[in-house]
């Protein structure tokens, strides 16, 4: 048996192939196929006759749509090896020796699985309230050394949020939060980034100029629940990562965060009260555009994101491909 293909890799499916004899072919009633989560670069190439086949399934022609047949996580290493099988009219099995054991990574998200989240974040979004700055709280950041004359430059976003999303370990960008206290419509005094606040008037980030993407829906085993959004002025190189890759999202009617003009011509603000949007801005920001200040609240740090992994059994949040 020859090397295994695989291709048209998705987030929950692939096609797999490999060349046979040709002459005992027509024989071949069954393949098994081995499927593992890759753990140990150094494990042996050769699949051992005595390991267990984890999907028995009739011959059909190649390649075979792999689907449905494990719950496949995106973005995950795999390792696949194959047999052949004719069944006996005993019903035993003459297979042949286990392929060479072959790699394979699955994808990202793709917009459907995306359009799923956001379906899913949209229904407990809950009613907009007004806002009107865009805000960021990191006291390291707001050091001399970490700016680049005088301005905020953007970092690859971690790995927190839904393991299949598009935009973790990929999309450079800073974060910004928009989130206002129900009692005050101001940003809350409490942080879980430090006591250094920097804040923008929401115009700056967020106008005409500007494209709105939908970038994930998790939580962490709480009760919050946080949406991403990506901020991407028309034609940058942060806009051309999204388009194709995220849903992009009307400015002035989405479930998260719009704005209106104003017969004065001003715009004004909305964001969504239920959930926590975290807003990533992928271009430099100039600090002179806004202020810093220190808040008198305390730093909560049980909410910080850095990396948090989702809750993969959330009913809220979670899909059907993978977590």
């Amino acid at each position: 048996m020859e090397r295994i293909q695989i291709n048209d890799i998705t987030c929950d499916s692939f096609k797999i192939s490999w060349d046979m004899e040709s002459g005992g072919r027509d024989q071949i009633t069954h393949y098994f196929i081995d499927l593992n989560k890759k753990e140990d670069r150094s494990s042996h190439k050769v699949k051992h006759m005595d390991v267990p086949t984890k999907l028995v399934a009739k011959a059909v022609p190649l390649p075979m749509t792999v689907r449905g047949h494990w719950f496949l996580s995106p973005r995950t290493q795999y390792t696949v090896s194959v047999q052949t099988a004719v069944k006996q009219p005993d019903g035993e099995y003459v297979v042949s020796s286990w392929s060479e054991i072959t790699e394979f990574c699955t994808a990202d998200y793709s917009t459907v699985q995306l359009m799923q989240l956001l379906q899913k974040a949209e229904a407990i979004a809950g009613r907009m309230l007004p806002f009107t700055v865009f805000y960021r709280n990191q006291q390291e950041y707001f050091q001399p050394n970490r700016w680049h004359c005088n301005r905020m430059l953007p970092s690859v976003k971690d790995n927190s949020g839904s393991h299949g999303s598009p935009i973790s370990n990929k999309l450079e960008g800073i974060f910004f939060s928009c989130n206002t206290e129900f009692n005050t419509g101001k940003p809350p005094q409490d942080s879980p980034y430090g006591p250094y606040r920097f804040q923008v008037q929401a115009d700056i980030l967020f106008n005409h100029n500007t494209n709105m993407y939908f970038g994930d829906f998790y939580c962490m085993y709480t009760s919050y629940h946080y949406v991403i959004l990506v901020l991407a002025p028309n034609g940058s190189k942060g806009d051309t990562f999204c388009k194709g890759r995220l849903p992009v999202l009307d400015r002035s009617n989405n479930g998260f965060l719009t704005f209106t003009k104003e017969d004065s011509g001003a715009l004004s603000f909305r964001h969504a009260q239920d959930v926590i949007l975290e807003v990533i801005y992928t271009e430099p920001v100039d600090l002179s555009l806004g202020t810093i200040s220190q808040i008198n609240g305390h730093q909560l740090m049980s909410l910080s994101t850095l990396n948090a992994k989702k809750d993969p059994s959330c009913k809220i949040c979670n899909i059907s491909v993978g977590r």
